[in-house]
């Protein structure tokens, strides 16, 4: 028996109208269906046996009990731009999906060339693709899938619709996830989206019964959100047992058919057994023997043979299934472990887009434009100036306003932006202009709209999200960490250039929830770009340079600043660029240098005019990067610093700028480097608490006088 051979077939070519996914049901193959099963077990299975108590797997999660329709649901994803979400059991529906047996392994012994060369946990899963199903790049936190799959479902509709792509026309995004992350806000989110909008979206929820120890109704009423959802406007819920071959097949090519079809999203919930514990370090102490045996009894693997042996396939045929996939994950999990450690000194590479002198960019795989080789107008640095003088707000809408215009796959979304044109009117007339499916409102959700852009920047598209205010995208929080790390956590496979524009700051009065800066959280985010314009024309540059860049960036639009008569500059022209970490010297001197950034450089100006000092002011204008080799130049000519934000004094990025000229400038340095900042409080509501608490012209220009002087 062992020598008799075994034909196991590969994914079949991918057809864009065949009809595997467009036409007539089509027979699961039963036997690449079971050699898929037995390749899931067998890689758990000597992870779980052998790696794991050798500490050559250090973070293990087995998808024992989960396979069946994940290997069934992947063998239908066979559209030329399917997108899936997933999570850390996904495995066998990445096995299913063509993901090579010896990088199935590689990924858990966090090897050279694995899905993040080393730098993730190994079941954190991606898989860049054209011509066939891309798998976003999971993240370690429950329930963050959801919103990026309806981002990329989103992007499926627009890419059909408004690009007129014909290759995208049946393609379907899916969510994949455990029945506790129906329990997350990025579930719900995701859900209100697919709903409202009637994307191409698949929810499979796979449902073991437990979230980690917690039991299913301690998480969901009655433990069943697919009973749940069952009146949910705009959502075909389908349920059923997903250690059931012929049943779960029928659901599944029914789930998969229905959204192909555009009759808009369904949730599939399959019931499994979970026939291992959470995680490799989980014992299970919290069931019982009754309820173990119960699951064991349920194992899907059994059923199937059960199902097929010997009606489908001979006894001796599945045998030798078995044997074939036991010996490939042999010979995988030794090439694997055949493979080198990742290189060390590589480590820091891919935290942004890298450009070599001289040679060509190292571009992600997958995400964004720059893969597609999109081609943007001429820009210069030389500004064009007009004779009218505009405020910063207007100066932000032209800037899209051109951008949209000549960039096809560029939209504009967020709470408010549609008709209203945003609650600052950044984005006044701009739907009129180039309708809803390009700059278009979104639900109260800040999960929903940067999760959202990410899947829409996977899938290419140049999103451009608005946060309302600076405190608001605490909610989002998740994503944008996320989002930020993409690049680095998948070496360089995947990229979500984005744009999230974020107004913050003082405006006549303050308070702790629409005057925030704390721009400094998002300088600690690994991966983003940060600006922060004092001005109309920065804004235009800074902005243009964001919206072509290919790294994800924080636009920040200081709310005092958007009308502000100081802040009004003539409109520097349509080709106009502003390379971020190029800090502007607003004024020249030579006896002190003041460094800021935002609303601050207003009222550094205005000191230092008054200080009959002769200062040289410093406006930095992007954060990350930020420009260190302008700002020692200043310090090693003037010999004195101060620096000076609006973000509270402790541990605001004032700190980070004087421990560099700490040390790099140390010797030069005539006097202490001199901080003015908020106060450690949120910013109080009271006009005159404001003012007190905010660095003042006159506090300003007693800190220049008084360190000038030293």
């Amino acid at each position: 028996m062992g020598n008799r051979a075994v034909a196991v077939p590969r994914p079949a070519h991918i057809a864009v109208h065949g009809k595997d996914f467009a036409g007539a049901a089509v027979a699961p193959d039963w036997r690449r269906v079971a050699y898929l099963m037995h390749a899931s077990r067998a890689l758990d299975e000597i992870e779980e046996s052998r790696l794991v108590p050798e500490r050559k797997v250090l973070y293990q999660f087995s998808a024992r009990g989960h396979e069946l329709g994940q290997i069934l649901l992947g063998l239908k994803l066979t559209a030329p731009h399917d997108g899936v979400g997933v999570y850390y059991r996904s495995r066998p529906l990445m096995l299913a999906l063509g993901l090579e047996l010896e990088e199935a392994a590689a990924g858990p012994l966090a090897r050279a060339g694995s899905f993040s060369d080393g730098r993730d946990i190994g079941v954190v899963f991606n898989m860049p693709r054209r011509g066939g199903t891309t798998v976003l790049p999971a993240c370690g936190g429950v329930g963050a899938q959801y919103t990026p799959a309806a981002g990329w479902a989103q992007a499926i509709r627009y890419r059909a619709d408004v690009l007129q792509d014909a290759s995208y026309k049946e393609s379907i995004a899916v969510a994949h996830g455990g029945d506790a992350s129906c329990a997350t806000n990025g579930f719900w989110s995701a859900l209100g989206m697919a709903t409202t909008l009637r994307l191409p979206m698949l929810f499979y929820i796979e449902d073991n019964g437990y979230g980690i120890s917690v039991r299913s109704d301690l998480q969901t009423p009655r433990g069943n959100i697919a009973a749940n959802l069952a009146s949910f406007a705009n959502l075909t819920v389908l349920d059923g047992d997903g250690t059931d071959p012929r049943e779960a097949a029928a659901l599944i090519e029914r789930a998969v058919m229905s959204v192909r079809a555009g009759k808009g999203p369904v949730l599939l919930r399959l019931t499994v057994p979970r026939l291992c514990g959470h995680s490799g370090q989980d014992t299970q102490a919290y069931k019982s023997a009754d309820v173990v045996a119960l699951e064991r009894a349920r194992d899907p693997l059994v059923r199937l043979r059960s199902a097929l042996v010997p009606a489908e396939i001979p006894a001796h045929e599945w045998s030798d299934i078995a044997n074939k996939a036991r010996q490939d994950v042999e010979t995988a999990v030794a090439r694997a472990l055949a493979r080198p450690m990742p290189d060390a000194s590589q480590i820091t590479r891919h935290v942004h887009a890298e450009v070599p002198a001289g040679t060509p960019p190292d571009l992600q795989r997958q995400g964004g434009l720059a893969p597609e080789g999109h081609v943007f107008p001429a820009s210069t640095e030389v500004p064009k100036p007009e004779a009218a003088r505009i405020n910063m707000l207007t100066a932000i809408r032209r800037t899209l306003d051109v951008e949209l215009a000549t960039n096809p796959k560029l939209v504009v979304f967020g709470e408010d932006v549609g008709p209203k044109g945003g609650v600052h009117g950044a984005t006044l007339g701009l739907q009129e202009k180039y309708g809803p499916a390009r700059v278009f409102d979104t639900s109260l959700s800040e999960e929903g709209i940067i999760g959202r852009a990410v899947g829409m920047a996977l899938a290419g598209l140049m999103p451009v999200a608005e946060i309302q205010f600076r405190k608001y995208a605490e909610p989002a929080t998740e994503q944008l960490n996320d989002c930020g790390t993409m690049r680095w956590r998948t070496n360089n496979r995947f990229a979500a250039p984005l744009v999230v524009r974020m107004p913050g700051g003082f405006f006549k009065c303050g308070d702790p929830w629409h005057s925030q800066t704390n721009e400094v959280a998002f300088l600690h985010a690994v991966g983003w770009r940060v600006a922060m314009p004092s001005n109309a024309e920065d804004a235009v540059g800074l902005l243009r340079s964001a919206l072509r860049g290919n790294d994800p960036t924080i636009f920040f639009e200081h709310r005092a600043m958007l009308d502000g008569a100081w802040a009004r500059r003539p409109y520097p022209g349509d080709d106009f660029i502003v390379p971020f970490g190029k800090a502007r010297v607003i004024r020249p001197g030579t006896e002190l240098t003041v460094v800021t950034w935002g609303a601050m450089v207003e009222r550094c100006e205005q000191a230092a005019a008054a200080s009959h000092v002769d200062v040289e002011v410093l406006d930095l204008r992007t954060l990350a990067p930020w420009d260190r080799d302008a700002v020692l130049a200043s310090v090693r000519k003037t010999r004195r610093c101060i620096i000076v934000h609006e973000d509270t004094l402790t541990a605001g990025f004032g700190a980070e700028i004087a421990a560099v000229l700490a040390r790099e400038a140390f010797w030069y340095l005539d006097a202490p480097i001199e901080r003015l900042a908020m106060p450690d409080i949120p910013s109080p509501h009271n006009p005159v608490l404001l003012e007190a608490a905010l660095p003042a012209v006159r506090d300003i220009v007693r800190a220049i006088r008084r360190t000038a002087s030293v």
